[in-house]
């Protein structure tokens, strides 16, 4: 199976956030920003950044592809205009 060129871009995209997940530049700064460390901060502002990421990701349809799923197939109709919050044909039900 080959993965279309825009699927290969997530995966140096996501070695960069695991990467940067730990906030290296700012190992023995003890500077203070509002109350909380600089370091808490970035965290904060990481974790926004893996969040729109994510969320891009997933909409992009890469997550279905690189699962082998394809979108609009066996009974998920989100793809053909269905409701988004329904669940798929086939799910666990209570």
């Amino acid at each position: 199976m080959r993965r279309p060129r825009r699927d290969i871009v997530w995966i140096p995209t996501f070695a960069l956030l695991v990467a940067f997940a730990v906030p290296w530049p700012l190992w023995g700064v003890d500077r203070v920003v509002a109350g909380l460390p600089v370091w808490i901060w970035w965290h904060v502002a990481w974790l926004g950044l893996c969040t729109v990421l994510f969320s891009r990701f997933a909409r992009s349809g890469a997550w279905e592809r690189g699962m082998g799923l394809r979108p609009g197939r066996d009974g998920d109709d989100r793809a053909a205009g269905g409701d988004a919050g329904a669940p798929a044909a086939g799910g666990e039900r209570p």
